[in-house]
């Protein structure tokens, strides 16, 4: 069908119309969900999708789940027919190898709208389960060598069929999971979102017509127009960088290259994987839909975080990473932990376009994603587990105007912090000892890069299982421009007699007693310029706020400062200058 184009108002209207569902479907999620990963996390992405299956407005939350919003409905066509779609449905699927776009936790819910016979659009959201089976509890490990031990696969079938629960589907995802009634209050409020979903479309398809469908074609179009433009400002030419993971288990002990090649020709862009890591029998490969998404996320950020988040970005970039690749692997390859790789490919990226768009480069290098996961039973007596699903934040990289932001999630891990409060109530098992930034983790600069965390969980009953999954342990966040890296992160367990033991970036089912404490610190992120221009004031409150040593004032940035934290602190000019020209000398 041939529509007239609609008129820039119109289409903002709309464009605005359509955030609101799917922002109202992210709400309804996050308020009526179970588990604490999603209703105090919010590891949860809705969004509206038009009827040839392009993305046309997505709530802006986790990035990482932008795959599957981008491939779950032309999968849905193609494995049973655009012809073979009813009012009613509704398709499940979280196999990345066969429909889905992340890790077996990620289950993406999809459903049509209809208007009388008129397919107007599709709701669709995806969020990350604490438990959907597998070798270990939580579904998520360090030493996976198979997709098969990860978890229940599902691939796209329906689980409402004429508007009625496939009671025999979700029956099949509960019994595979070791706290079903959690798994069915989260994908009731999935569904229950969808719902409400198809409702608003439906509501605007009535007010709106066709010209509904035109704005969302029109949306896409936009985008793809400002992509190319931003692309087409860029001198011709080949960027390259390379970033390291730290490797996975005692069988990859070695760094891991994720390499990259970013051709420029005129409004399109390439982005070459090509030179990465093969994949591993180890859970740390992304599957080829979440490399897209990483991608998709990386040249947004850099070249226009205020167009909308659609379908036409993708069409200005060429992705490529060779079939068996850590980025592109192929079935069944495991894939528990994409997350710390794909935290890896925004880092490449801006690494490799930083000398290009000084200005533009959104940060330095960044902290990784860093899982804890606790399991055990709820009582002695009882075969009831409780399964604690936590990611904590680490450092954001400075930039040439700011320091980065500490404590939080960056690139594609844009959730929330689970508060301390909500732990300790959901999971009375646990009691938080510690929870602080993690002092001179940010790395040196003229603009100082973000802090990692220091957090500490003692157990309070024997036989809990512990599970940290975590990166840039080895390989460190890179600074910019003259700036130094941060930190690493460390994982450690400390005993009720107080001995310490470091322990891998890769621990899975670590068995904890009571009274055990586990302490995970996060790695801070890189800093920008010379940190021996810093401002001495800023280095001071840096002191003062407990961010920076007074051994890392005097030897990161030639700052000199005497007193203590009771008297106060004060910066020895004369000593800070004559410290200064020593280290530039």
């Amino acid at each position: 069908m041939v529509h007239n184009r609609p008129d820039t108002v119109t289409v903002e209207v709309i464009r605005n119309l359509l955030m609101s569902v799917a922002e109202e479907t992210y709400g309804i999620i996050i308020r009526s969900a179970y588990s604490t990963n999603m209703k105090e996390r919010r590891d949860v992405c809705t969004a509206v999708i038009d009827p040839d299956g392009n993305s046309v407005a997505q709530v802006e939350s986790l990035t990482a789940l932008l795959g599957s919003m981008l491939s779950v409905v032309p999968n849905i066509y193609e494995k049973f027919g655009r012809e073979n779609i009813h009012p009613g449905d509704m398709f499940i699927v979280n196999d990345p190898f066969h429909g889905g776009g992340n890790h077996l936790p990620d289950i993406v819910l999809a459903a049509p709208a209809f208007c009388g016979d008129t397919l107007v659009g599709w709701v669709a959201n995806i969020a990350h389960h604490a438990d959907i089976g597998g070798k270990v509890p939580g579904s998520s490990s360090g030493d996976a060598v198979s997709l098969f031990q990860e978890g229940i696969r599902i691939p796209l079938v329906r689980i409402r069929e004429d508007g009625k629960l496939n009671q025999s589907v979700m029956d099949m995802l509960l019994v595979n999971s070791r706290v079903p009634q959690e798994r069915y209050g989260d994908l009731t409020a999935q569904m229950s979102a969808n719902l409400i979903g198809i409702q608003r479309l439906q509501d605007a398809y009535e007010r709106y017509g066709d010209v509904l469908i035109s704005c969302m074609s029109e949306l896409i179009e936009y985008s793809e127009r400002r992509i190319r433009a931003a692309v087409a400002k860029l001198p011709d030419g080949e960027y390259s960088y390379t970033d390291y993971m730290d490797g996975c288990g005692e069988k990859y002990p070695d760094p891991l290259p994720i390499k990259v090649k970013i051709t420029v020709r005129g409004n399109q862009m390439e982005v070459d994987f090509t030179g990465s890591a093969q994949q591993l029998e180890a859970p740390i490969n992304v599957p080829w839909p979440c490399t897209k998404a990483d991608v998709f996320y990386s040249v947004k950020a850099m070249l226009g975080p205020d167009i909308p988040a659609n379908e036409g970005i993708n069409r200005a970039i060429k992705v490529i990473a060779p079939k068996g690749c850590i980025l592109n692997p192929t079935e069944p390859s495991p894939i528990g932990c994409q997350i710390d790789t794909s935290q890896r490919v925004p880092d490449a990226i801006f690494g490799a376009l930083a000398p290009l768009l000084p200005e533009q480069i959104v940060t330095a290098g960044n902290g990784a994603c860093t899982t804890t996961l606790l399991s055990g039973k709820v009582r002695q007596d009882s075969d009831e587990v409780f399964i604690f699903h936590e990611v904590i934040a680490g450092g954001g990289g400075a930039c040439w105007q700011y320091d980065g932001l500490s404590g939080i999630q960056v690139n594609m891990t844009n959730t929330s912090n689970m508060p301390i409060e909500a732990t300790e109530i959901e999971f009375p098992h646990l009691l938080a000892r510690r929870n602080e930034l993690k002092e001179d983790s940010g790395g040196p600069g003229y603009f100082r890069g973000g802090l990692g965390i220091q957090r500490e969980l003692e157990i309070l009953e024997d036989n809990v299982l512990y599970t940290g999954l975590g990166d840039r342990h080895k390989i460190h966040p890179w600074g910019l421009k003259g700036g130094k890296e941060g930190a690493g992160g460390g994982f450690y367990r400390v005993a009720a007699d107080g001995a310490v033991t470091h322990l891998s970036n890769k621990v899975t089912s670590l068995p904890m007693m009571e009274h055990d404490i586990v302490r995970v610190i996060t790695p801070g992120a890189g800093g920008y310029g010379d940190p021996l221009n810093r401002d001495i004031q800023k280095v001071l409150q840096d002191v003062i706020e407990c961010k920076v040593s007074v051994e890392g004032a005097k030897r990161d940035y030639g700052v000199v400062i005497i007193g203590n934290e009771y008297d106060g602190y004060q910066i020895d000019e004369g000593a800070t200058e004559a410290m200064r020209q020593e280290l530039r000398r």
